[in-house]
């Protein structure tokens, strides 16, 4: 969602997936982002538009972003209409022996060795990130997700949004994860991309925080306490003030205060666009009903500072949707009516609440019932891959989930 808007919350949706290109016949990563982008425009463009949907070029050549460009209501018909836009990316690869990739980290890359920065326009943005942060690493290079945005207008539904985002995050990877692997091997966290993620800027630690965003309610505030500082703190390192937007914030979770909407970062992207969208659904569905203080009020939700609510993030990235939550406090918010319990369970709980209250919709109340009873991502392809983890085992497994992007499909084990 890149244009701007003032719908009152959750009016307005984007959504934006990362996809990998790699070689057909090896997976391989394949640099060639800017070729297919001057493919469908006919230049070396950053951005292509088609109707409501958009291809945009990303940090690194082997990457590329499909989004709706202008607001939704809904995500009903974001199922096809990304499915359609993947369709028409694999045609302009196959002829340079390519095809996308799903998941949310190359699971045999080495971005040291293989990756290329975007050097067309716009590319001192991607050299100065690279100049500051050394870029060309696992956590900058090799990553994936799907980023959610959801409309607000004005700061009381700001600061009803955003206590409801962080109320959420810590078990957003519980739902999403789908990165176990990275550098040919199994990792033994549940979503590596956020391991790489939470460090990547740790040399300048404003601009990422701790992930989980500061209890912070208006928008003068926010600019004044968070994105001030941001800027202060990486002003020595970049005089021409090429990074100080507010795009610079990291934080799991960020206001883009230019359009009116915060845009959730902490979910892997999925094994095809139904399921993306489903959990995207799921997501908003909960963000929606805790703004709407179903289970808990806006004042209460506020009240959470980061340290329990990163204790949660912290154990969800490691061990998914059998972390444990033993918060009592946490999971009263939530209406769940336990002292204890297994975030998978808290997810079942929250699903079967969204569908009785026809919040989320049936077929993505489907497809989320199918990750609870199957596994996340992460999960499907750990017990795909067994306990040895040989090349050829990577290959097969993450070439079952290239042909379930092509198709559409769930990746069943």
């Amino acid at each position: 969602m890149t244009k701007r808007t003032t719908l009152h919350l959750g009016r307005g949706l984007g959504i934006e997936i990362e996809y990998m290109i790699v070689r057909s016949d090896t997976l391989d990563i394949l640099p060639v982002s800017d070729e297919v982008l001057r493919k469908a425009t006919g230049t070396y463009a950053n951005d292509y538009e088609t109707g409501n949907m958009g291809w945009s070029n990303e940090f690194a050549l082997h990457v590329i972003e499909l989004k709706n460009t202008s607001p939704v209501p809904s995500l009903k018909n974001l199922p096809n209409a990304f499915q359609r836009q993947i369709d028409r990316v694999q045609q302009f690869l196959k002829p340079l022996g390519g095809c996308l990739m799903p998941a949310a980290m190359h699971p045999w890359m080495d971005p040291r060795r293989e990756t290329r920065l975007w050097n067309h326009r716009y590319r001192k943005i991607y050299r100065t990130y690279d100049r500051i942060f050394d870029c060309c690493r696992q956590g900058w290079a090799n990553l994936q997700s799907m980023h959610v945005n959801i409309s607000f207008n004005g700061d009381d539904e700001f600061a009803q949004l955003h206590a409801a985002i962080r109320l959420l995050m810590p078990v957003i990877p519980a739902l999403a994860g789908s990165s176990p692997v990275a550098g040919g091997k199994i990792t033994g966290l549940h979503d590596t991309r956020l391991s790489y993620y939470r460090t990547n800027q740790k040399k300048i630690p404003s601009i990422m925080g701790k992930i989980i965003p500061e209890p912070v309610y208006s928008e003068g505030a926010y600019r004044q306490r968070i994105l001030g500082k941001m800027f202060r703190a990486i002003a020595p390192y970049d005089n021409e003030g090429t990074l100080q937007h507010e795009w610079l914030n990291s934080r799991g979770a960020i206001p883009r205060f230019d359009r009116s909407a915060i845009e959730i970062r902490v979910t892997d992207t999925q094994e095809c666009a139904a399921a993306d969208i489903a959990v995207a659904d799921m997501i908003i569905a909960v963000i929606k009903q805790l703004a709407s203080e179903r289970w808990s009020d806006t004042e209460a939700q506020k009240k959470w500072g980061i340290s329990p609510l990163l204790s949660i993030f912290n154990d969800s990235i490691k061990r998914g949707e059998n972390s444990v939550i033993d918060n009592s406090r946490y999971l009263k918010m939530f209406g769940f009516p336990e002292s204890k319990a297994r975030t998978g369970e808290l997810w079942k709980h929250l699903a079967d609440c969204s569908g009785k209250s026809k919040t989320l919709s049936p077929d993505s109340l489907k497809t989320v019932k199918f990750i609870l009873q199957e596994g996340t991502l992460s999960s499907r392809i750990i017990r795909s891959l067994g306990k040895s983890c040989s090349l050829d085992q990577l290959k097969d497994v993450y070439g079952k989930l290239c042909s379930c992007l092509a198709r559409n499909d769930l990746f069943i084990p």
